[in-house]
């Protein structure tokens, strides 16, 4: 029994440590699998159907034994508010920005705050501020993130409504990650995803309907495309991200996502032959540089 109960930890330590990677790995392989997909559909649209097969995907896994129901009428409503800002105010509204006008890379410089954010406002959580080590961290890591989206010469100016709109989805993301460690209530993956995608699908379909014309070219990609999104993207990447942020620290689970757009370049190289520059080699070392000592710093 001991001998078992000692397997099982091992294999739990192992799975914890190699979360992050796969997290992030899927979570920056989505970048190039939206793109395959969306020359065939909306981007809202593209949600809207996204959030639909990934709650129809979890439901079975509702039926197992093992499953952990809410027992409370909050916990129910954190898991629903947790949802709308990741999955409606987040994706939605950066999907917005894209929609009208914003380049790829400014979007991705906005995005790539979010840590820093975070930084600033846990000690409104926590009690806790970091030292200048983690500030070094946390620039450096955006620093690197600069550098990658500069060599992809993908900035590029931006209409005002884009700006507040793709400001609005990092706000949201932001306030995911510190509810989420606010709050505390461990919530089963297959719970938490149902919920969530059932309120981002109930949300953006009716604004899909209002400003798109809702035409769907199904072609082999677009089939790629939803079937990473739906499995990697929303059930196991943000699955692992909501259980990494109920596990550790904020500021670190959320230093991570500087890792986002140098692996999104890499892995758009490999699937789509997009070229690679040397500028963004550098900027993917300094991000990686900065996660470490983030790392280092709230361990």
């Amino acid at each position: 029994m001991q001998t078992a109960t000692g397997t099982e930890n091992r294999a739990n330590a192992i799975f914890w440590s190699a979360a992050p990677f796969i997290f992030l790995i899927f979570w920056s392989g989505g970048y190039t699998f939206a793109k395959l997909g969306l020359a065939h559909i909306e981007p809202l649209t593209m949600l809207a159907v996204r959030y639909g097969l990934a709650a129809v995907a979890l439901m079975p896994f509702l039926l197992r034994p093992a499953t952990r129901w809410p027992v409370s009428g909050s916990h129910w409503g954190a898991i629903a508010l947790t949802g709308f800002l990741i999955q409606c105010v987040y994706f939605g509204l950066a999907y917005l920005a894209m929609k009208r006008g914003m380049n790829a890379g400014t979007t991705a410089i906005i995005m790539s705050l979010q840590p820093i954010l975070v930084a600033s406002l846990s000690s409104l959580v926590t009690g806790k501020r970091g030292g200048r080590y983690l500030w070094a961290g946390l620039l450096l890591g955006f620093l690197g993130v600069l550098l990658v989206i500069i060599s992809g010469h993908a900035l590029g100016p931006s209409p005002w409504i884009a700006v507040i709109l793709a400001l609005s989805a990092l706000l949201g993301i932001t306030l995911a990650t510190l509810f989420e460690k606010w709050h505390g209530m461990k919530t089963d993956p297959a719970v938490g995803g149902v919920v969530q995608y059932v309120v981002g699908f109930a949300v953006l379909l009716p604004v899909s309907m209002a400003t798109e014309t809702m035409v769907i070219d199904w072609q082999p990609e677009l089939v790629i495309s939803l079937a990473y999104l739906v499995v990697a993207n929303s059930i196991i990447s943000i699955g692992l991200f909501i259980a990494l942020l109920q596990r550790g620290d904020a500021t670190r689970i959320s230093s991570l996502l500087y890792l986002v757009p140098p692996l999104a370049m890499i892995i758009a190289w490999t699937v789509l032959g997009e070229h690679v520059t040397s500028l963004a080699l550098v900027g993917f070392a300094l991000s990686a540089a900065g996660v470490y000592i983030v790392n280092r710093q709230t361990a």
